[in-house]
């Protein structure tokens, strides 16, 4: 079940969902709006495919900059971290998607990995897409996606090797 504005808060006040920083004003009808951090890891273009396997290291993909303003060209793909940190509990999971204001420009939020496991404590990163023939400008701090949060049958606890990440 999809976790309502008044069930999020009840989980923030008794501690089991824990959003740092937070501000009340983050909280939707039924998401949690997460801004744009002021990390965003460049992917380059390579000569030479890139082997998708679970030994490679995705990170030497692209060069980490820190800037309040990204300007994102038309088609261009970026990864950003998100500003929040976020932990929940091993009995709820979540699901980060676009705000519909910024798809209207083109950009996407999150190309492929929506997916937040069940027990995470970790800033969210966002695989950016700017889908328009446009530039778009980035803006640290600004309300850039959402998080749905669910609550699951069970209880389950991710341990992959992104569990503590805090940057892209």
């Amino acid at each position: 079940m999809i976790l309502t504005k008044d069930e999020i808060l009840k989980e923030i006040k008794n501690g089991r969902i824990v959003i740092t920083p937070f501000n009340k004003k983050q909280i939707g009808p039924a998401s949690i709006d997460l801004s744009l951090g002021d990390e965003f890891r460049v992917v380059k273009k390579y000569k030479k495919p890139i082997e998708i396997r679970e030994k490679t290291n995705l990170k030497n993909l692209g060069k980490l900059i820190k800037t309040k303003k990204y300007i994102l060209k038309a088609g261009e793909f970026v990864q950003a971290i998100t500003k929040e940190k976020i932990k929940l509990p091993e009995d709820i999971c979540g699901l980060l998607m676009g705000r519909s204001r910024f798809a209207r420009a083109g950009l996407a939020i999150h190309a492929t990995a929506a997916f937040i496991q069940p027990g995470i404590n970790n800033k969210q990163v966002l695989e950016i897409k700017n889908l328009s023939q446009n530039d778009l400008v980035l803006y640290s701090g600004e309300k850039i996606c959402q998080l749905i949060l669910i609550r699951t049958l069970g209880k389950a606890k991710y341990k992959g090797k992104f569990r503590d990440q805090i940057s892209p």
